[in-house]
């Protein structure tokens, strides 16, 4: 350009500027109230602006804005897009970096580089094309890993990102969630957040529920000593885990039927011991299955169980164990359901043999319980009337097992006592004597309770056993066999 060319192009901005009361470095003194901004330049502004939050939405690169400064129609004529470095390029003040800050923010800054120009610039950052944000969650959800979001109103909170991502597990410890935030101006760094939804679901501190950025990483641990509260808010938060599929876990210990099952959330009940639990009813609730679902599946418990330290070991994402013990007495007698923790994928659920023996009360009252079978077999053989396997209620006692088949034959039966042989747990037999007494109540020298697969032997009367003898003499074959006896065989 030749030297008139530049100075009437100089001019000429020279003319421009001076006619849109263009300043340099206003004093203070100019620096006036702002006159009120037309309400049609303001409802034009909200309207663009509806679906975006300006206090949380984040600039970055590929972001596109439209930038408005009221009396200046033709200084932003086309909009922007943020660069790779997250700078703009724009009039007379050139670059501006507006990547990391907010769109109020980003406003603010550029207006403020616009008052060594204008001495009131109304200026409005619009966001017109949003870029594409990625999320990402990890640990204890049920389906980690990134989630893709198009559209500024659909930038979710923690909790939301959670629900998107499955729901969190029981295992998931809710006081220490954290959300890994990448610093724009330092790259590949980040910036831990710590949340604790813990506060959220129990005093209803919604500022603990932050909304997540683009690029944010939040992190699910595992609780390293849970709780039962602890469990309880995992199962019952409006994140948490959805989960209708079957599970495949193991029951082990004092059951009836030890081994792996695959458990679903239903009604389920105990028929015969030693047999496995039936569902009784399906159920499509959000609901998982919990620990006594599953023993009851496994065929019920033992006598030996002990239902105050029952086990639930559990592999959390990270490879670490948890072992978590519950209280089923509890839930028993002063129905503390949270006892009855809910179950995940892989668990093992561990009964184990009681050290103190229960008391005849404490007996009766879990025999009566929907943790043990609704009957036990027990053989009573020998003289009575109806010799054979009599189904009765666990705990039984004896006399009543007796009685069941009839009680004993009056004309054969030794009335004194009777022999009871048990198959004990570790595959040992034990057999022993009872003087059996039809009025004591449950004891373990004259009535004891009986368990699944006794074997009660109701012996014969000395008289009986004479008279038998004494027929077996006397009859043809017992006559010859003595006559051989006597006078040799012919």
């Amino acid at each position: 350009m030749t030297r008139p060319a530049q100075s009437l192009a100089l001019i000429a901005l020279t003319t421009f500027v001076s006619t849109t009361a263009l300043t340099a470095e206003p004093s203070s003194s100019q620096q006036t109230s702002s006159p009120a901004v037309p309400s049609q330049a303001k409802s034009s502004s909200a309207e663009t602006l509806s679906t975006v939050n300006r206090a949380d939405y984040v600039l970055g690169p590929g972001d596109q804005i439209k930038l408005d400064m009221y009396g200046q129609n033709e200084l932003f004529a086309t909009p922007y897009s943020v660069l790779v470095d997250g700078s703009l390029t724009l009039p007379f003040v050139g670059r501006v970096f507006v990547g990391g800050k907010t769109i109020r923010d980003a406003e603010a800054d550029i207006s403020a580089q616009y008052k060594k120009y204008f001495k009131r610039p109304y200026l409005t950052l619009v966001l017109v094309k949003p870029r594409q944000l990625t999320l990402a969650v990890s640990g204890e959800v049920v389906k980690p890993g990134t989630y893709p979001f198009v559209g500024t109103e659909q930038i979710p909170t923690v909790s939301q990102l959670l629900k998107l991502s499955g729901g969190v597990t029981p295992s998931a410890n809710l006081r220490t969630i954290q959300v890994r935030r990448s610093n724009f101006d330092r790259p590949n760094q980040y910036d831990t957040i710590s949340i604790n939804l813990m506060r959220l679901i129990q005093e209803g501190d919604i500022s603990q529920d932050i909304r997540l950025r683009d690029g944010d990483i939040v992190v699910v641990q595992a609780s390293e000593k849970p709780s039962i509260e602890d469990f309880a808010a995992a199962v019952n938060s409006s994140f948490a885990a959805d989960n209708t599929q079957p599970l495949n876990i193991a029951v082990v210990g004092q059951v009836f039927r030890p081994g792996p099952y695959t458990v679903q959330a239903s009604n389920t009940a105990i028929g015969a011991a030693g047999t496995q639990g039936t569902v009784t009813s399906g159920s499509n609730t959000r609901n998982l299955p919990t620990v006594s679902q599953a023993i009851q599946l496994a065929g019920g418990i033992r006598p030996e169980a002990d239902v105050r330290k029952i086990q639930v070991r559990r592999l959390s994402r990270m490879g670490n164990e948890q072992l978590l013990s519950v209280d089923l007495w509890n839930l028993l007698v002063k129905g503390d359901i949270r006892q009855d923790i809910p179950l995940q994928q892989g668990d093992t659920v561990v009964v184990s043999k009681a050290t103190v023996p229960l008391t005849a009360e404490e007996q009766q009252f879990l025999s009566d319980a929907t943790l043990s079978p609704a009957t036990i077999d027990v053989n009573v053989v020998g003289e009575v009337p109806r010799p054979g396997t009599v189904k009765i209620k666990p705990n039984t006692p004896l006399n009543t097992a007796v009685l069941s088949a009839g009680g004993f034959d009056n004309r054969r039966a030794n009335k004194n006592s009777v022999k009871l042989v048990r198959l004990n747990p570790d595959g040992t037999v034990t057999e022993r004597k009872i003087k059996i007494s039809f009025n004591a109540p449950v004891n373990e020298e004259t009535n004891p309770a009986l368990r699944n697969n006794d074997v009660v032997i109701v012996g014969r009367s000395g008289l009986a056993s004479f008279g038998d003898a004494f027929g077996a003499i006397t009859s043809p074959l017992g006559s010859f066999g003595i006559f051989r006896t006597l006078f040799g065989g012919f």
